[in-house]
């Protein structure tokens, strides 16, 4: 494999960084080889630890992405009429290497992202349990066969694959959102051509490699990488041989992607943006509560769409909880990702600690206070500490934006009508906790508060095999789950005269 290129900054890294940084492709992968980009375009890739440069990755132009989609139109028919055995058995063959290159895979994740190897090391046992999911879901793909009302006719129903696809992947989840895409694309018999976020390239095309070593056909999966993704793949997702595009990130970039699919009727699923209530009612187990929170806020150092972003706590108890939470929270340990005992590594890069800040200081500034945290420490890389704010008013910016970034900002509230009132008054709707003890209540929120999924004195609701995904301005379709296979199938009707 080409070598990724190292800063100077290389030598005082530890012989196991070095080994999974000079492992990893510099190239993308079209066509099942890997390729420089046109003009051997590079860009670099950061540690947020310390702004040293890792690596320098292919920057593709607007013809190498045409290149890769040339690729996977080519290989569409062929790999549609592989069996349902084979693809299970990619599938679970991509697993197995997965989980036995975990620790380089998790080391390389954090060198390009930031958090903590312990967490990464999750997050491919998160990420390969899609594969393992999906490989299965090849094997149940179903029709129906029945009598037309009248009885002069059989109505044959089958489900083939919608065909080449557009798979666009973030940064915070670099390895588990692409195989949460590639796994049901393959189940499908779908190629796919895949871009990973700019900033966390290397995950993408380390599973790249395995993807080839098990032996993905040719074509099948291409990776391109890029700084302009709006060049690259707008002329793809216009072209009209590509027939759907899955991505990952924000609601405005959604946006701009639906109205460019909309030009040759693209199917499409959107994960976007979302602005989690976290409601803990004054029955709640607080011991539970405070554990949830912390899931909920923390995973990922809070740069996850489902991070609890506005905590809604009764007031009878919002004093005792914010206590609990705070020492807990200036309990982490923050530091680069590497670290031995490490918690809370550094956010991706500096404009996302920056709008951290700038969503503490608003909030300050209109009446907030802080228990724990709130100042963004001097030194190299992009660090935040764990922040709790309480008494955080509903004009405040961080109520209304994500502030994917480790601070939990505290709201109090009187009753059910108004928590519930405050939890829906947003455009989002991906995920919403709830802590109670009392069952009625527990489900009559769960039944009334606008989400596409619910925790119920739970903090993380992420599992392969349940459907993912919201409503309002959180998205279309979902990932994983029995229904995650049927957004990469179309379905067809077959009537039969008799």
């Amino acid at each position: 494999m080409t070598t990724s290129s190292q800063t100077s900054g290389s030598s005082t890294r530890s012989e196991a960084e070095q080994r999974v940084l000079q492992r990893v492709e510099s190239r993308m992968l079209i066509g099942g080889e890997w390729v420089s980009a046109e003009g051997n375009a590079t860009f670099d890739v950061d540690d947020p630890a310390n702004g040293e440069v890792i690596a320098q990755v292919a920057d593709a132009t607007p013809a190498d992405g045409r290149r890769a989609l040339d690729a996977a139109v080519a290989a569409q028919a062929d790999f549609a009429k592989t069996t349902p055995q084979e693809r299970h058995d990619l599938l679970m063959k991509a697993y197995d290497a997965l989980i036995a290159n975990q620790d380089d895979l998790a080391l390389l994740m954090t060198l390009e992202m930031g958090k903590p190897v312990a967490e990464a090391k999750g997050e491919i046992t998160y990420a390969a349990a899609f594969f393992r999911h999906f490989a299965h879901e090849a094997l149940r793909i179903a029709g129906e066969f029945q009598t037309a009302p009248a009885g002069n006719a059989r109505f044959m129903i089958t489900k083939q694959p919608v065909g080449p696809c557009l798979l666009i992947t973030p940064w915070n989840f670099p390895l588990a959102m692409g195989t949460r895409k590639i796994g049901p694309a393959l189940a499908a018999g779908c190629t796919s051509v895949i871009k990973p976020a700019h900033q966390t390239p290397l995950s993408m095309l380390a599973l790249g490699q395995i993807l080839v070593d098990v032996g993905v056909p040719p074509g099948v999966v291409n990776i391109v990488t890029c700084t302009g993704a709006g060049e690259v793949m707008e002329p793809l997702i216009r072209s009209g041989d590509a027939r759907k595009l899955s991505f990952t990130g924000s609601t405005k970039i959604g946006k701009v992607l639906l109205e460019q699919c909309a030009e040759k009727v693209l199917r499409t699923s959107m994960e976007l943006g979302g602005n989690a209530p976290f409601i803990v009612f004054e029955d709640a187990d607080l011991d539970e509560a405070v554990t949830g929170a912390m899931q909920a806020k923390m995973r990922n150092m809070g740069e996850a769409c489902t991070a609890a972003n506005r905590i809604y706590v009764h007031e009878s108890v919002i004093e005792e909880f914010g206590q609990r939470l705070s020492a807990t929270m200036a309990e982490l340990k923050v530091g680069p990702g590497t670290a031995e005992g490490t918690q809370v590594g550094p956010l991706v890069d500096q404009a996302g600690r920056q709008k951290v800040s700038d969503l503490v200081a608003d909030a300050k500034d209109k009446g907030a206070s802080v228990l724990t945290g709130g100042e963004a420490p001097d030194g190299p890389g992009y660090f935040y500490p764990p922040t709790v704010l309480t008494g955080v008013p509903e004009d405040a910016r961080m109520v209304r934006e994500e502030i994917f970034g480790p601070v939990a900002p505290l709201t109090p509230f009187t009753s059910e009508d108004e928590v519930i009132a405050a939890a829906n008054s947003t455009e989002f709707g991906l995920v919403s906790y709830v802590f109670t003890n009392d069952l009625r209540r527990a489900l009559r929120v769960a039944e009334r508060i606008e989400s596409g999924m619910v925790g119920l004195n739970q903090g993380v609701v992420s599992n392969p095999a349940a459907p993912f995904g919201g409503i309002k301005e959180s998205g279309l379709g979902r990932e994983g789950g029995s229904v995650g296979i049927d957004e990469f199938l179309e379905v067809k009707y077959i009537g039969v005269a008799m």
